[in-house]
């Protein structure tokens, strides 16, 4: 089963528009150029830095400088979310006291 990609517009410390799109994890650019169609962006320019944040944290961030053309948020944060592993997790519970 797939994953989804989470992507936000962030300005001022506020997400101000989002898009998901399903994915694997190793397809993620495709699903960040869906995305950001959804989003009526450009796609960002994918650097070396934003290949490693995604290999050892499963997501990444897009500042202004990485876009082609202006831009009106301050970051675009890109997240990948399994379903499967979230199954897997334990539910938080209280310390009993």
């Amino acid at each position: 089963m797939a994953g989804k990609l989470w992507v936000r517009q962030v300005r001022k410390n506020k997400m101000v528009a989002d898009a998901v799109a399903s994915c694997d994890k190793m397809a993620w650019q495709e699903a960040l150029l869906e995305c950001c169609h959804r989003l009526d962006i450009g796609v960002p320019m994918v650097l070396s830095r934003h290949l490693k944040d995604w290999e050892d944290f499963s997501q990444t961030r897009f500042l202004p400088e990485h876009f082609l053309e202006p831009v009106r948020f301050d970051r675009l944060e890109a997240e990948y979310f399994d379903p499967e592993d979230a199954a897997k997790k334990k539910p938080f519970r209280e310390a009993e006291v």
